[in-house]
This record gives C-alpha cells, structure tokens and sequence, in this order.
C-alpha cells in the first residue's frame, strides 16, 4: 500500500477535524460544523483542503436528516501509524490505522539491557515485518514508548534507571532516519495513559491517572484530557516515591523506593527468596521446575492458595495503595486504572489496593472515584503509541 502525506493541518479547525474523524469516525460536513461551531462554507473549505493535503477523504453519503444529504468525511483508508513499545524484557510492534485500531502486530522477547543499537536494530527489523505484511510503504509516523525518563523534544531517553546504554541516545532521530517518517519517544507509562484514553476504560474520563506496575513503577497523569509531563518530563515517576526510612537498595540509587519492594524484579527476588527459605512450598516448586521465578508465577502459587505468596502480593498492594492514596489527596483524579504486567496479579491485587486508597482518603475524593484494572493488556503501550505520533501529525505545524 503506497500512501503519502502530501502535507500538515493548515489551521486549528483542520486539526480538530482530523482528531474527531480518528475518535468517533466518519462524520458529515453538517455535523463537522455543528461540533466544531464554525459555519458549513467554513467547514467545506476546511474539508476541502484536508482533502488536497491528503489527510481526508469521501466516505459516503450521510444518513439523511431532511433535504439534500451530506457527504461523509473520513480519514484515508490507507493511513497507518506505527506503536511500538519497549519494556524491560519484550517488546510489542504494531501497526493502525487512522484511527488507532490494531490492524497488525508482533511481539517479541527482548532485554532492554542489551543497548540502543542492539534494540533499535531488533525493532526495525519487526516494524518492516510488520509494514510488509499489512502492504505499507511507509507509514504516516511512528511512537515508542521506553521504560524510562525521557526528554520529549529531544526524543532521547534520560539517564533512565533500568536501561544501561540509553542514557542520551538519540532514538527519535535513529527511527526516523531509518523509516523516513516522523517519530516521537516517550516515557512507557505515559503511553499507556494515552492508550488507555484513546481506546481503554479511560476513554470517558478527562482527569485520571494510569499506574503502571511492570518491572518498573510509574504513573501517566491526564489533566482535562491532556497528558501531563511535567516541566522536564518526569511526572508520574512514583516508583521512586520512598515508602520506608530504609529498605531495598532501588535501581535509582536510594532505598526505599516502592519499586524496588514491588516492582517486577522485586517480587521475584522476595519469590525466590521464598521459595529457597521453604516459606513457599507453591514457589519452590515453581522454582525446581523453572529455575527463576517471575510475577506470573506468583500469581500462579495465588491461585493454588500458597499463604506466602498471597502475603507478597499483599504487602505490595498496600504500598501502592498508600502512595495512591497520597496522589488522589494531592489530584482529586476521576479515575485510576492499574496496568502492567505485576497487575496481571488481578482482582486480589486491586482489592488491596483500592481498600487502602478508599481507607486513607478524604471521602469527598473517593466518593465517585473508581479503581480498575486496565481490559487492554500489552495493547495499551502500541495503542497509545500510534495515538502519540497521531496527535503530532494531526497538529499544526
């Protein structure tokens, strides 16, 4: 499938335009400038050009609402974003359509530790996979979340605690040399907030906040329907939130940290631990059979109600909970949805943690405050990938 941008929104209209045809679909002239408040001779210039740009296109006629019917607008058939997302241990490609449903996608075990060049060279080589498959040439652009700080204008990773190498590193530009599209990098997390806006249990919301609790912990905050950064891009960083005076020495340096008594790598260290001490007979087992142990099997030795692995995921459920309920004193958010692949703990994780948020916020916070686990899995990261690069080249230059 050959498709190129012939260019860029011109003005704001054109921009709202495009990003109300990828949220809700196809929508007639009529309803355009009924939504947008412009006048229909606006809207059909508006169109009009989008159309000359190659970023709109006919859809149809509207449904009739009396008189002659409107024509539907729509997105090209052939736009396609890429979403790729990196964690600690594998990596997701995929690629969408205009407006971000997953048409294609491959995943893959991959250790961040082993560096940019070794990483970067292994995503290439799935995106063009990926891309052959579906037909693209090229696409319209191209996200990637990593699970690390990141400076987002100059799309390069920011001395990021789990990710030896990358620190400085410039993976925007290395991408979008290599594929000749626009690129955009961000932290993991905050993709997944976007992910979870675009096409998750978030999609209503206009203020919440996406936890993510994986190898690493951290937090996508969305205000008014806007992710929110911080001034150098690393809000949300709350797996470095110390939760005890003294403890595990974290990846960040100090002790304490809440990531490092439950971020993935920690639940498997206190497993293993467990397992070897014969605290756990369910996890020494796992452990005789396997070698290493994880977060999944500690989700296993749950369902076989192992007393000590029940106890891990509770102790973890209610550090997180404590510093949520710190944030939702602090932010008074409308929602928090908890991801990653330690929540794959499930509904007994969640209980401990929203019991803990509910008991130590103010009722007025909590009254209409729902905690949930996120229904989108490994999607959210590639989904809210595509949807970052979809704001930019949805945006006015």
């Amino acid at each position: 499938m050959a498709y190129t941008l012939a260019g860029r929104p011109e003005t704001a209209t054109q921009a709202r335009v495009l990003k109300l045809l990828r949220d809700e679909g196809p929508l007639s002239r009529v309803e355009l400038a009924d939504r947008l408040g412009v006048s229909r001779t606006t809207m059909a210039a508006e169109v009009g050009r989008l159309a000359e740009l190659g970023l709109a296109e006919r859809a149809g006629p509207a449904a009739s609402r009396g008189g002659r019917r409107s024509t539907l607008v729509d997105l090209p058939a052939g736009l396609r974003f890429v979403g790729i997302a990196i964690g600690a241990t594998a990596m997701s490609v995929a690629v969408t359509d205009g407006r971000l449903a997953v048409l294609g996608q491959r995943y893959v075990e991959m250790d961040v530790r082993l560096g940019p060049e070794h990483v970067l060279a292994r995503a290439l080589e799935v995106i063009r996979k990926v891309l052959a498959e579906q037909g693209v040439e090229r696409p319209a652009g191209l996200g990637i979340g990593v699970p690390g700080p990141c400076d987002f204008h100059s799309g390069v990773p920011v001395s990021p605690p789990i990710m030896p190498g990358w620190d400085g590193y410039p993976v925007r530009d290395t991408l979008a040399r290599e594929l000749g599209c626009p690129v955009l990098l961000d932290n993991d997390v905050n993709v997944m907030a976007l992910g979870e806006q675009h096409s998750g249990v978030a999609r209503t919301a206009r203020d919440f906040l996406f936890v993510k609790i994986g190898t690493g912990i951290g937090c996508g905050i969305v205000v008014d329907g806007q992710l929110y950064r911080g001034v150098d891009g690393c809000a949300g960083d709350i797996g470095h939130i110390r939760v005890e005076e003294f403890g595990p020495t974290c990846a960040c340096g100090n002790t304490g940290c809440l990531e490092a008594f439950f971020g993935g790598a920690a639940l498997a260290r206190d497993a293993t631990a467990a397992a070897r001490a014969g605290r756990s007979p369910a996890l020494a087992a796992l452990l005789a059979e396997r070698g290493e142990l994880n977060a999944a099997d500690v989700a296993t030795a749950i369902t076989q109600g192992d007393a000590h692995a029940v106890q891990l995921m509770r102790d973890g459920g209610h550090r997180v909970g404590w510093v949520l309920a710190s944030l939702v004193s602090f932010f008074n958010p409308g929602l928090i949805v908890i991801g990653g692949r330690v929540a794959r703990l499930g509904h007994p994780l969640l209980a401990e943690i929203r019991g803990v948020v509910y008991r130590r916020s103010l009722p007025l916070a909590t009254g209409n405050l729902p905690v949930v686990l996120s229904e989108m899995g490994d999607d959210a990261g590639v989904v809210g990938a595509a949807a970052l690069i979809s704001e930019a080249v949805f945006a006015t230059p």
